[in-house]
């Protein structure tokens, strides 16, 4: 057991907790809080799962990433690349969670919109330096249990967030939720300020001219898209989670038409719900080094694809407790073991010369399609087809992505098209 545990005590995989927590919760301040949040001030459900449109703005921020890379801040930038992007970015975060939380989705839907969308962006650029510096700080021995540990993070910034909006919602009102849930950028911020710059950070230019500029743009995806198998593997990123992204925005939408109160929903999605995420993670990490990336990652993706039987199962039951709990609990058991080995593969894939670029292309691309399909449709399709068809449908979906990798793994493209982050310096 203490062989298990040693590899998540190690300052790295510790820094990538910390950074986890923080990439978490803006996450949830514009998915599950705020669908609760619209769904009580009684917005129909075509309008609820269109702000899941919002989250579109993390697929576009392959566009600026390079910025991230090769932009130097004025002032902050003495302190380093990474550190004084995490400051600015956090600083961000802080300000349009603020600003989202004193608009009013009744009074002016249009600004609660734009407030949604502006909480996207600062979260999105959030994320590319969180990736960039928990990639850079990892060793690659260290990517499954720094993936794991940034899985943690992820989860209880996430759900800490969710739990304490809910909590202080229901005696306070939303605003003061959402004013509360802004200190979860600090974890982040001070975890740069302690750990410094990333020890494998690979500065290859500086970009002083037009054309190293556009080799700041256009390099990263060359570089990756060159690669023997890249668009195959590109393929897999876009397709291997629409069903588990279009499911997943719509369980609180589920909730309420179910019945659940707010401190129901608390305890069973936030509470239960984290500790088997955390169970799925630990065995992630086991079962990761047992089995080796390949077959880990098939096991993961046949899981999350599963997990959305249980919601049609809840479904069909209705308000129970325990057939919530059991949904619940598979689910984030399947996204916490899922999380651990499918983010150590992508984080593998990366070119350390690109990393922010890099990884922003692959985790845009991760969640685009399942993004735009929910802001679009989902909310017409459960009307159309009930809850029931609606989960069965997404684990159809999750299939395509498990055929794919299959064959990825019989072809040898999982090995070939690595990235330098997942080899060892020569």
């Amino acid at each position: 057991m203490w062989n298990a545990l040693k590899p998540y005590l190690e300052k790295e995989a510790l820094a990538a907790f910390f950074v986890g927590v923080s990439s978490g919760f803006p996450y949830a301040m514009i998915g599950a809080t705020l669908t609760t949040r619209l769904a009580q001030d009684g917005i129909d459900k075509a309008t609820v799962t269109a702000f899941t449109l919002a989250f579109l703005v993390y697929n576009l921020k392959l566009f600026w990433a390079w910025v991230v890379d090769g932009v130097r801040l004025p002032i902050l930038g003495r302190m380093g690349q990474r550190v004084s992007w995490m400051l600015l970015s956090g600083a961000l975060v802080i300000a349009s969670v603020f600003n989202l939380a004193l608009v009013d989705p009744n009074e002016n839907m249009a600004t609660t919109i734009l407030a949604a969308v502006l909480v996207g962006v600062a979260g999105a650029t959030f994320d590319i330096v969180i990736d960039a510096y928990r990639i850079e700080t990892l060793r690659p021995d260290q990517l499954g249990t720094g993936s794991g540990m940034s899985q943690y993070g992820w989860r209880i910034g996430a759900a800490g967030a969710g739990a304490l909006a809910l909590v202080v919602a229901a005696r306070y009102g939303w605003s003061a939720g959402y004013l509360a849930c802004a200190l979860f950028a600090l974890p982040a911020m001070f975890t740069a300020l302690i750990m410094g710059e990333p020890e494998r950070r690979t500065v290859t230019i500086a970009k002083k001219g037009v054309s190293d500029v556009w080799q700041s743009i256009a390099g990263p995806f060359r570089e990756f898209l060159g690669r023997h198998g890249a668009w195959l593997v590109l393929a897999f990123i876009l397709v291997h989670k629409i069903g588990d992204t279009l499911a997943n925005l719509t369980f609180r939408l589920l909730f309420e038409d179910l019945g659940f109160t707010n401190d129901e929903i608390a305890f069973y999605d936030v509470g239960l719900g984290w500790g088997a995420f955390m169970v799925g993670i630990f065995l992630g990490g086991i079962l990761y080094a047992r089995m080796g990336l390949k077959r880990s990652v098939m096991l993961a993706l046949v899981l999350m694809a599963v997990s959305n039987v249980s919601f049609a199962g809840l479904a069909v039951v209705g308000h129970s407790n325990w057939a919530m709990a059991g949904a619940i609990g598979f689910e984030n058991f399947a996204s916490g073991y899922g999380g651990v080995v499918v983010v150590a593969y992508f984080s593998a894939l990366c070119d350390l010369r690109f990393t922010a670029a890099q990884y922003a292309l692959i985790s845009a691309a991760a969640s685009v399609v399942g993004r735009l399909l929910t802001g679009t449709t989902a909310g017409g399709l459960i009307d159309g087809v009930g809850y029931v068809n609606f989960y069965l449908l997404t684990t159809v979906l999750a299939l395509p992505g498990i055929a794919l990798f299959w064959w990825m793994g019989r072809s040898g493209l999982v090995d070939e098209a690595m990235g330098s982050a997942g080899r060892e310096a020569p």
